[in-house]
């Protein structure tokens, strides 16, 4: 475990990043790129860390979990991998975040699309929301022998499906490839309606992430908050 060294919030998107900085908080953003997101890993832990977080949004595959639903992992799995939290980390979130579910999450390489898909993946793994960034973070601080946890908010509800638009490659900084979603808009021009739903979810889970954060304080709530504090004065 290092002794010194910041947090490393490692998110998908440029706006989950934009969100997670902040004092004694250092972010790396995939983009959609296992491949990209763990070299990036590899060079921002060699400067040192602390702890690493996945920290962002998720497609919900367990019912009852509204666009917002803030989880805190348990352990992430990626198909017959299984990586445990770091248990302290993972008090002192469900602590500071009581309206937070304490749950497994799935690591995925493509995100899910339609409700089947995502009931059918839930009655399989039991686990209750994917994402794409979590394993890589997860099996990268394992390798490296640091504390691993996982905050993620549900911004695609098990009962959504996610429109074509919505699978546009994201640009290499994590943010919208705008250009390739109006395209397939004018080409399926249908889909309008499930991406102005997908939109006012996305608002919900960003408005969670974001109350979180304050919650959370410097260090993104690592149990050793005092000693980060006292490296960064």
């Amino acid at each position: 475990m290092s002794a010194a060294g910041p947090i490393l919030a490692v998110c998908g998107l440029a706006r989950e990043a934009a969100i997670a900085a902040g004092p004694g908080t250092l972010t790396v953003v995939g983009a959609g790129s296992a491949q990209r997101l763990a070299r990036l890993l590899d060079e921002a832990l060699a400067q040192g860390a602390r702890g690493v977080i996945s920290f962002g949004i998720a497609g919900g595959v367990a019912r009852g979990l509204p666009a917002g639903s803030l989880i805190v992992g348990e352990a992430v799995v990626a198909g017959e991998e299984r990586f445990p939290v770091d248990l302290g980390w993972r008090d002192r979130l469900a602590e500071r975040l009581p309206w937070a579910r304490i749950a497994t999450v799935a690591g995925i390489e493509r995100p899910a699309v339609d409700r089947a898909a995502k009931q059918s993946f839930h009655a399989t793994t039991g686990v209750a929301a994917v994402d794409m960034e979590s394993h890589v973070a997860a099996r990268v601080a394992a390798a490296r022998n640091l504390p691993f946890a996982l905050l993620r908010a549900v911004a695609d509800p098990a009962e959504r499906e996610l429109p074509p638009a919505a699978l546009a490659p994201l640009r290499p900084d994590g943010t919208p490839d705008l250009r390739s979603i109006l395209v397939s808009l004018a080409r399926r021009p249908a889909q309008l309606p499930a991406m102005l739903r997908l939109a006012f979810d996305a608002r919900a889970a960003f408005a969670s992430l974001l109350r979180s954060r304050r919650a959370l304080g410097p260090g993104l709530g690592f149990p050793d908050l005092g000693d980060l504090v006292l490296d960064m004065a």
